[in-house]
């Protein structure tokens, strides 16, 4: 059984991750400093805590399982935090990322899986972004994740590195068996803010801006199932391994819902009111972001099942419902 490094999985993404790679034969080995991830969510093979920024860690590691390929998922993904703090996210997911790339390249690990983003494009309103768009991020979390996708590409021209890059933008639901789910401290995503809202372990969702130019006035995302997601990466894997080269691919479903069909969605699904309160916009808020997926379904044959609004929002309640990895 091949081992695979999976950075970040611990973590939301990475823990779902790790299981569909355990159900495609693979061993996921999740290596994870547990700042943003959960011990309790590491279910589907070995786990080594560690910094993406030690490189004498790393280099533990990676000779200790000889993985044949790395799936890039830790980093620091709050936008409004990477405003404020530039430099904590170009030190951790920039000069993470680049120590990773290093000791790759020196254990002769040359397959990266990398879970880049669309806020790589930036501030781009009313169109359907594919991987021609120009790459113009708007925030140190973008920034720093389009550098990641150069470094790449350098270190496939020096070592031999190939890659394949997933851009995407609000992933969202969970294991609909239970086994994991979605789960942040502090809770920044707006599906389980909802939950919690309607749950009472919070007094009310804020609507960050409802003046955007948008139909309800509140800005629109596209949103992908988690379970999707990480079936597309397991597709890039395979296209890794079957020698096909370095490729990027946006992971979306091409049609964006805004704030408010969010909340109704949740209201119908739960039966619940969702308390909510207005706030002013959050610096580094796109207005309507929206990552079309044609060059993954022609050439993946990626289709995402379950990435409908019912769907992620029931696997998220179902998740919600039945506890999270601390008490």
């Amino acid at each position: 059984m091949d081992n695979i490094l999976v950075t970040g999985g611990a973590g939301y993404i990475g823990s779902h991750a790790c299981k569909a790679l355990r159900a495609a034969g693979f061993n996921p080995v999740t290596y994870d400093n547990l700042v943003t991830g959960w011990e309790d969510a590491v279910k589907f093979g070995p786990f080594e805590r560690g910094d993406l920024l030690d490189r004498a860690r790393l280099n533990e590691v990676f000779a200790a399982y000889r993985p044949v390929a790395v799936m890039h998922f830790a980093a620091l993904s709050q936008v409004g935090e990477s405003m404020q703090a530039p430099g904590k996210y170009w030190l951790n997911n920039a000069g993470g990322s680049l120590t990773l790339i290093e000791a790759a390249a020196a254990a002769g690990c040359q397959r990266f899986v990398f879970s880049s983003t669309c806020a790589t494009y930036g501030d781009q309103d009313n169109v359907v972004l594919d991987e021609q768009s120009v790459q113009l991020p708007i925030n140190a979390y973008g920034a720093s994740k389009r550098a990641i996708e150069d470094m790449l590409s350098d270190f496939g021209a020096s070592h031999g590195i190939e890659s394949v890059i997933f851009r995407y933008f609000n992933v969202a639901g969970a294991d609909p068996e239970g086994e994991i789910g979605e789960f942040h401290q502090p809770e920044t995503h707006l599906i389980p803010l909802i939950l919690d809202a309607i749950d009472g372990k919070r007094a009310a969702l804020t609507i960050f801006g409802t003046d955007y130019d948008t139909p309800d006035g509140t800005c629109i995302r596209d949103y992908v199932h988690v379970c999707d997601l990480v079936d597309a990466h397991i597709l890039g894997l395979n296209w890794l391994v079957d020698g096909k080269g370095s490729r990027a691919f946006n992971l979306g479903t091409g049609a964006g819902f805004s704030v408010r069909e969010v909340m109704e969605r949740a209201a119908m699904v739960t039966g619940k009111p969702v308390p909510c309160s207005e706030g002013p916009r959050r610096a580094g808020d796109c207005t309507k972001l929206v990552s079309g997926s044609k060059r993954a379904e022609d050439e993946l044959g990626w289709r995402p099942k379950r990435s409908t609004l019912e769907h992620m929002v029931a696997d998220a309640w179902r998740w919600h419902q039945s506890g999270h990895y601390a008490k």
